[in-house]
């Protein structure tokens, strides 16, 4: 199991670039169709800077973390997890060029079927490179014990 000692630690914080080919990339992966996630023209023409990021982009820009050495102090074993879930709160876009920064922190650790899974809730806030505040990003990890 999980030791519900990590409730409330803090993890290391990091930026990473939206690059505008990763949006077009994510985008068509995603099956988007809105010609703002792929061509500038579009995108100035709709009112934005630049391409947006698409819904769900900041999910993977997440996955750039350098420092995951949190995991192994945790106890949470690679092979044995399973995302269970996501969630989104957006305050304002984010575009292609922006840099993000991502401060996490373990929110909550709880057991489910008696010690067999452990659920870690990480919650994120993201800011862009003026401080403005982007996005609060929610996830569940599943980790299966013994």
């Amino acid at each position: 199991m999980i030791d519900k000692k990590f409730i409330g630690k803090v993890l290391p914080s990091f930026r990473a670039v939206a690059e505008a080919g990763q949006l077009r990339f994510f985008a068509k992966a995603t099956a988007e169709s809105n010609p703002i996630y792929f061509d500038e023209s579009a995108a100035r023409d709709a009112g934005h800077r630049h391409l947006p990021l698409p819904p769900t982009f900041l999910f993977s820009l997440e996955f750039e973390q350098p420092d995951k050495s949190w995991r192994d102090e945790v106890g949470i074993q690679m092979a044995r997890i399973l995302h269970g879930e996501q969630s989104f709160t957006y305050h304002r876009l984010a575009y292609a060029g922006d840099v993000l920064r991502f401060e996490s922190r373990i929110a909550d650790i709880y057991d489910k079927k008696g010690g067999a899974l452990s659920f870690v809730v990480r919650e994120t806030r993201v800011t862009n490179q003026n401080d403005e505040h982007v996005a609060d990003l929610r996830s569940v990890l599943v980790h299966r014990n013994g």
